[in-house]
């Protein structure tokens, strides 16, 4: 089994109305992160690399240490759940991404996280 293929990741997003300023072009979304390790090892989260798309097709790069200031260990069979948030000029964006990893025996290998949308509610049906 492709080592890859043994971290599921999981996504739930939320619009923060509270903190969004839609007048000002300020769109504030959470994002809830659960990563799953099928695999037979655990797993340590080294670092993160997001591409985040607004809808005008602008990007923006986030690489860094860990996430929410932790590097996880992860062992075989459970998971790792953090919430993290980043703030959009339009009320419809996308992110993906990949965590650098490092399995137990000392084998690096990338967790792609796949793309998903953040939308201000009663936009997009």
């Amino acid at each position: 089994m492709d080592v890859n293929s043994q971290i599921k990741i999981k996504v739930e997003t939320e619009f923060i109305e509270q903190q969004s300023d839609i007048a000002d072009d300020k769109y504030v979304f959470t994002y809830t992160i659960t990563i799953i390790n099928l695999g037979q090892r655990s797993v340590t989260l080294k670092d993160r690399h997001w591409i985040i798309t607004n809808a005008d097709g602008k990007e923006s790069e986030v690489k860094g240490t860990g996430v929410v200031g932790e590097t996880p260990t992860i062992k075989p069979d459970t998971a790792y759940q953090y919430t993290s948030g980043t703030v959009l000029e339009t009320p419809v964006g996308f992110m993906q991404g990949s965590y650098g990893m490092v399995d137990e025996s000392g084998h690096k290998f990338k967790a792609q996280i796949p793309m998903f949308r953040l939308a201000q509610p009663g936009l997009i049906q």
